[in-house]
This record gives C-alpha cells, sequence and structure tokens, in this order.
C-alpha cells in the first residue's frame, strides 16, 4: 500500500517539485497540495494522508504552526509531519519539533533524503537533516536552566540512563546495543520504556530531555549524528 502525503508549500515550483519527486517513489502517492498553513490543515484533517510534508514560511498559518495543530501535544489523534525549508535556523527546527514534527529537512537535502524522511516518518520514526540535528538539541535544550522539563513517571534504571545518553549522542540502536553489550531487541525495549516514563514521542524528543533535564551537556557527545533515522523504537523487540 502507498504512503499517502500531501504538500504545503507557498511556492508552486517547490511544490510541484516536491511532488514529483514523491510520485516518482514507488510505494509514495501524493493526494494533496495546499499553497498555505491553513488549506494545508484543512486539507489534512479531511484526507488524514499517512505523512504532511510542510514549508514552514507559508502566509496565514506558518508551518510550525500548522504542525502543532495537526501533531502537537494535545491533539488526540496526531498526524505524521516533517517540515522542510530553506533556512538551517535552530530556532526553526526547534520550533518544529516541539510543535510534534517527524522530520526536519533542508530543501537542498537530495531526492533520496527526502523520500527517506517520508518513509520514516510513516513507519512513526523520526529523520532530521544530519547537519542540524545534535547542534539544535544542544544549542537550545542545553541554554534553559535545569529541571525545565518534566520529570519522569518512574525513576529511570540504570540502564535506561545509559540509552538515554547514548540517543541524546545520536547514537543509533546498533551502535548502542554494541556500545553496551547487548542485544538490538534489549535496547529497543529500553527506548520504548524511556519513551512511555518521560513522555516522548520519538527519539528526537528522548535526546531533547536529556539535554533539558541536563542529563547530558553540551561538548559530551561522542560526535555529531551522521545518522539520526529512529529505527522502531516504539515496538519493544
Amino acid at each position: 500500500m502507498s504512503i499517502r502525503v500531501i504538500v504545503a508549500d507557498d511556492q508552486e515550483i517547490v511544490r510541484t517539485g516536491l511532488s514529483m519527486i514523491l510520485d516518482a517513489q514507488p510505494d509514495v502517492e501524493v493526494v494533496g497540495q495546499a499553497p498555505d498553513g491553513r488549506q494545508a490543515v484543512e486539507l489534512a484533517r479531511r484526507l488524514r494522508p499517512d505523512v504532511c510534508l510542510f514549508d514552514i514560511r507559508m502566509p496565514g498559518i506558518d508551518g510550525i504552526e500548522a504542525t502543532r495543530l495537526l501533531a502537537g501535544p494535545g491533539v488526540p489523534d496526531p498526524l505524521a509531519v516533517v517540515v522542510i525549508t530553506t533556512f538551517d535556523l535552530d530556532e526553526y527546527v526547534y520550533a518544529a519539533l516541539r510543535a510534534g514534527a517527524r522530520g526536519f529537512l533542508l530543501k537542498d537535502a537530495g531526492t533520496a533524503l527526502l523520500a527517506q524522511a517520508v518513509h520514516a516518518a510513516a513507519s512513526g520514526d523520526a529523520l532530521i537533516a544530519p547537519s542540524v540535528t545534535a547542534r539544535l538539541i544542544e544549542a537550545f535544550a542545553d541554554s534553559g536552566p535545569a529541571g525545565r522539563a518534566g520529570q519522569p513517571v518512574d525513576p529511570l534504571t540504570e540502564r535506561e540512563e545509559q540509552v538515554l545518553a547514548a540517543v541524546a549522542r545520536g547514537r543509533t540502536n546498533s551502535e548502542v546495543a554494541k556500545d553496551l553489550h547487548i542485544a538490538l531487541s534489549t535496547v529497543k525495549s529500553h527506548i520504548a520504556s524511556l519513551m512511555a516514563k518521560i513522555g516522548a514521542r520519538n527519539r528526537v524528543e528522548i535526546a531533547i530531555w536529556a539535554y533539558e533535564t541536563k542529563r547530558v551537556r553540551s561538548g559530551s557527545r561522542h560526535r555529531s549524528a551522521e545518522s539520526t533515522t529512529s529505527g522502531p523504537d516504539h515496538r519493544p523487540g
């Protein structure tokens, strides 16, 4: 079954180009287009696509507010939103993720990464442009006072703290399993438990929470997140 996508961008040539790229994928179908955020929200609510691809800077309701209306905290049946923009600005990325976006891409990301982001969002995962991932999480989440984020429902175990730190540093599930000498299915189970305890919806929110609670600080990353696609973290192995 094809992944149903709607595309919203105020520039017709960009909107058409993105739609053509996605329609060329064998398992993706663009089912609607919108020139602004307000129409995008109306279209999304009516069609209930698998993924919404939104530009940030649109007239009326921008892409961030449209994301919040469709996927933000308190939305009972959130849609998957990937935000795409020309502007590599950390405040845009952070706002989009906090609004509920499952992906953030720059328009020069390329066809392969665009398709990857749509597939990741449709499967409940998250993909953020590698150039901005860890930088934005550290710059914004580590700049505020400790304790700003909510505390976990239940205390984290020692192993969960280790997995949390690894995720925040951009480690993939396979890398976490190798680093901690545990099975991949065990990593997935720990991530599922983390999401339940801290109220996160994906590994991006786990990473943000780790920095906001000062469990991980700037400069402590072992490496930049060269690949920030989450595996099937929501399904314990």
